[in-house]
């Protein structure tokens, strides 16, 4: 079991606040993402979880217990952190099952769980060799590995991730995915990298300045962003945000001209407009909702990024197929996906029809 329960949850350095208030609910066997830039407050969170920071104000539960006063050995998780923390000295066998050596368990029974680790984690060949001559993808394994043995109710990991080159990266980020699929226990993973949150999680938390933004599946934030901060933050690359206005029942690009699609009637008007890059095609110039010239095309094999200066507006990006060839100066017409708009209000809160 490993559900997880915080209860207006606060935390306080001094007179500065850095969670504020927070209320959450983590089920047994979910895999929960926290997300946000630095300095939001995702790593305090995951640390007050652990219990390795004290709680100002609120509690938690795990399975129903109360947990707030109780120390980290206690509350039945394992963490891995950015840092492999390994022993330099002891080999890899050794270093997976430290932990439960100084626990006092049986030899016999150390080694059935080791090896058993070693199994899921495909550690095997690497077992009598120490840190040093491990790569550094093997050595986060082996820091997981250390978690596993000890069979916790939920795995806390803090940025595992983001010591490694981008290439280690994919590979460890399907690691860790195939790992809760045959493991099937709560984890709860901090990154400041969308991609990871995306890609990995059954829920991600987006957090900003010590307070949730919007919580649900990678497609409900993608597609049904809550506020401006979690539609910019969650996708990549990131959705463009124009201003807009509304007049009777049409809106139209502020500064531009360009009358778009009939706006349905809100309590509130939108002052902007939201469109993501993949959602947006190139046609030719003086046709579609928007004129622009083309500042830099980025190739990059199955896309081609382009960055268009739109008349009377800023520069936006448009996502398009990699075996189109749009050289930078031409001028071209832009088209919305009217199904794909996105309005926001003066507060930044989403429109929703």
């Amino acid at each position: 079991m490993g559900a997880i329960r915080l209860a207006n949850v606060e935390k306080w350095f001094g007179d500065l606040q850095v969670i504020k208030g927070i209320d959450l609910e983590v089920e047994d066997g979910e895999f929960v993402i926290f997300v946000g830039p630095s300095g939001c407050g995702k790593s305090t969170l995951l640390r007050l979880i652990a219990g390795l920071e004290e709680i100002s104000r609120g509690g938690i539960e795990i399975d129903g217990k109360d947990v707030t006063a109780e120390p980290p050995s206690g509350r039945g998780l394992s963490m891995v952190f950015q840092s492999y923390a390994l022993y330099p000295h002891m080999t890899v066998r050794e270093n997976v099952g430290f932990g439960l050596k100084t626990a006092g368990m049986p030899k016999a029974e150390i080694d059935q769980k080791v090896n058993a680790a070693a199994d899921v984690l495909k550690l095997d060949d690497y077992m009598e060799r120490r840190p040093k001559a491990l790569s550094g993808g093997q050595r986060q394994r082996v820091a997981i590995g250390r978690a596993i043995v000890r069979e916790p109710s939920a795995f806390l990991f803090d940025e595992p991730l983001s010591n490694l080159d981008a290439a280690l990266r994919v590979e460890m980020r399907f690691e860790i995915a195939r790992l809760h699929k045959v493991l099937g226990t709560t984890m709860i993973y901090v990154t400041h990298d969308q991609v990871e949150a995306m890609t990995l999680a059954d829920k991600i938390v987006v957090l900003q300045g010590g307070v949730i933004e919007q919580v649900g599946s990678p497609r409900d934030l993608y597609e049904r962003p809550d506020n401006l901060f979690v539609a910019q933050f969650i996708g990549s690359p990131k959705m463009n945000i124009l201003p807009c206005a509304v007049t009777a029942d049409r809106f139209e690009l502020e500064g531009n001209g360009s009358g778009l699609y009939p706006y349905a009637g809100a309590a509130a008007l939108p002052v902007k407009l939201g469109i993501r890059p993949e959602h947006i095609q190139v046609v030719e110039s003086g046709e579609g909702h928007a004129q622009g010239t083309v500042v830099v095309a980025e190739y990059l094999g199955a896309d081609t990024y382009l960055y268009v200066a739109i008349d009377g507006l800023e520069t936006i990006l448009v996502r398009t197929d990699g075996a189109e060839e749009i050289a930078e100066g031409r001028r071209i017409g832009l088209v919305f996906d009217e199904t794909r708009l996105h309005f926001f209000d003066a507060d930044g809160n989403s429109i929703r029809s």
